[in-house]
């Protein structure tokens, strides 16, 4: 028999589940003309994990951005093509020198960084060619970019973040809580029986095949789902 899991009850997307993004500051992007601007304010947002900079732009525009290791209120920031090679400036990737730390990635030319956005992370350009750009990223996998994808420079400010341990359980539900993530989470087995398909009394014994038809309802495809072989490899 199917049962209503938790993935079920998320896909509803209820408040119980969803982000609560009336309280975030705002979206943290490149700005998409070549000008200069100034610090203005650095803020904390709860969408993120790093400090944000407002901009000030000479276009008479404001924008937010993550801010980065050693800059402070009354800096000047320069985004586009013939920037200084110094931290906060966005530039393309096709100009930054190799081995410079880099962090808000371009995936496409224009989308306002998508990659190396959380605290303390930062990525480096490792090679150059007049077509690619080669990056290795915070999981030491290396990706390719076009060289007209913009980055800012420098380490994003607010490492050590997950040196300070949470010590206890509360500390961490209202961390989760102003993310509206779900927390704490709980394996199947320790469910009641009309929770999961894997629940029961019998507390740590599933009482099934983990492995589940490939032709099962949504709220019994849990488990191993429809591997595609099994046994030992010969």
């Amino acid at each position: 028999m199917g049962k209503r899991l938790i993935q079920q009850r998320r896909g509803r997307g209820t408040k119980t589940y969803t982000s609560p993004s009336f309280r975030f500051k705002g979206e943290a992007k490149h700005y998409p003309l070549d000008t200069k601007g100034q610090i203005t304010d650095i803020i904390h947002c709860a969408g993120h994990t790093a400090p944000l900079m407002e901009v000030s732009y000479l276009t008479g525009a404001h924008n937010l951005t993550f801010a980065p290791e050693g800059v402070k209120v009354g800096d000047l920031i320069t985004v586009g093509k013939g920037a200084e090679i110094k931290n906060g400036n966005v530039l393309p990737l096709s100009e930054i020198p190799e081995g410079s730390l880099i962090h808000n990635i371009e995936i496409h030319p224009g989308d306002g960084g998508k990659l190396v956005r959380a605290s303390g992370s930062f990525a480096k350009v490792v090679a150059k060619s007049e077509d690619i750009v080669r990056v290795v990223l915070p999981s030491k996998k290396e990706k390719i970019f076009l060289p007209t994808c913009k980055a800012s420079l420098g380490i994003v400010a607010g490492s050590g973040r997950l040196d300070k341990p949470f010590l206890k359980a509360g500390t961490k539900y209202k961390k989760m809580r102003a993310r509206n993530k779900l927390y704490p989470h709980v394996c199947g087995i320790s469910m009641n029986a009309v929770d999961h398909p894997f629940g029961g009394k019998c507390s740590h014994i599933k009482g099934r095949p983990t492995q589940s038809p490939r032709n099962a309802p949504p709220g019994r495809k849990v488990g191993k789902i429809a591997p595609r072989r099994t046994g030992r490899r010969r």
